[in-house]
């Protein structure tokens, strides 16, 4: 099956049809994550997922987003149980504690306070699932990331041209990451939200 690139959204009326041209479901409205999908060649379809994430500081990295990657697919596969269904869950961690999405401007100011002139990890676990054939992939990626020192002054500025509010940690690499980001280890697009290079090794077994 050639491979094109699209990016089919749910039309506003709620109705979604996947077809044979569209083998693969994104189960996230992030445009970061569909992004990466479209610069790789991918065709496929966006249907959000409303399932509830977990939230448990006792569960290692790659157990707690594999987790919540298979709550959002699965979400989405009941839906449409002949697709293959992917879900994706993004944490930065420093010191082994998880830092999700901050609730304001004022906890995403300190949640870069913390990072700064720190080296922290980002895991996304991601899960692969059709449930017609009972079939389910989950896999996660981590990369190390080392922020620049950065002063009350350059943390409001990156924040002032940015929303940090859907974003975990309070940042985004792709969005004027040189201004505090002073090294990377490991894959840049699982920073963005899909550890891609994992990802497509693992979709050629989907013959996808």
């Amino acid at each position: 099956m050639p491979r094109r690139k699209g990016l089919p959204e749910s039309p506003a009326s709620g109705a979604f049809r996947v077809s044979e041209t569209v083998p693969l479901i994104l189960a996230s409205s992030s445009p970061r994550r569909r992004d990466l999908l479209a610069e790789a060649g991918l065709s496929f379809a966006v249907r959000a997922s409303a399932a509830e994430e977990l939230h448990d500081p006792q569960l290692s990295a790659a157990a707690l987003t594999e987790e919540n990657a298979f709550r959002k697919a699965s979400a989405v596969a009941s839906e449409f149980p002949s697709a293959l269904v992917l879900g994706a869950d993004t944490l930065v961690y420093l010191d082994g504690e998880p830092f999700g999405k901050p609730r304001d401007l004022e906890e995403a100011f300190f949640m870069l306070s913390r990072l700064a002139g720190r080296t922290h990890q980002v895991c996304t676990g991601v899960c692969l699932l059709e449930k017609a054939s009972a079939k389910q992939r989950r896999f996660h990626a981590v990369t190390a990331v080392t922020f620049r020192a950065l002063d009350p002054a350059g943390i409001g500025e990156y924040l002032a041209s940015i929303d940090p509010l859907d974003k975990a940690g309070g940042y985004a690499a792709q969005e004027h990451g040189e201004k505090i980001i002073e090294r990377l280890d490991g894959s840049w697009s699982n920073v963005i939200g899909l550890p891609m290079e994992a990802l497509q090794a693992e979709l050629k077994n989907w013959k996808i």
